[in-house]
């Protein structure tokens, strides 16, 4: 999502995690990079895996990359999960980490995640909604 009154800025990111984003070492380690950089630049990022066939947590990975933990991940992180992250940078302190972590299980509705298009500026992603949405469109049942 970018900013048109910024010079198209951009400020946040929706990342839907493919197979291929969890299937070898390089590729984690990649997509990972990859949504460090972006919090980095201030963009807020949300990740939805429900990939079922590789079993691997790429927001529990980014946060051992960058050296932070979430005590909603448990000891056991889940593989099927949404979160929304976003750094905030804080005048002569130290620059702060926000995250919004849902498990998610098969069979149940998916989360909404807020999206921040500001610091003051939230909107809400309705992950169940669009799902319905995308199987009516598809004549899927």
């Amino acid at each position: 999502i970018y900013d048109e009154r910024h010079g198209r800025r951009l400020v946040a990111a929706i990342e839907l995690i493919s197979p291929a984003n969890k299937d070898r070492p390089e590729s984690r380690r990649a997509f990972v990079a990859k949504v460090a950089a972006l919090l980095q630049r201030n963009v807020c990022v949300s990740l939805v895996d429900v990939v079922t066939i590789r079993q691997f947590n790429l927001y529990a990975d980014l946060l051992e990359l960058i050296g932070c933990s979430d005590p909603a991940l448990g000891t056991e992180p889940p593989y099927l999960y949404a979160v929304t992250i976003r750094g905030r940078k804080r005048l002569g302190r130290r620059s702060l980490l926000e995250s919004w972590f849902y498990s998610m299980h098969l069979g149940q509705p998916l989360p909404t995640l807020p999206v921040c298009l500001d610091v003051d500026l939230t909107i809400s992603l309705e992950l169940e909604c669009s799902y319905e949405e995308t199987c009516r469109f598809l004549r899927i049942s």
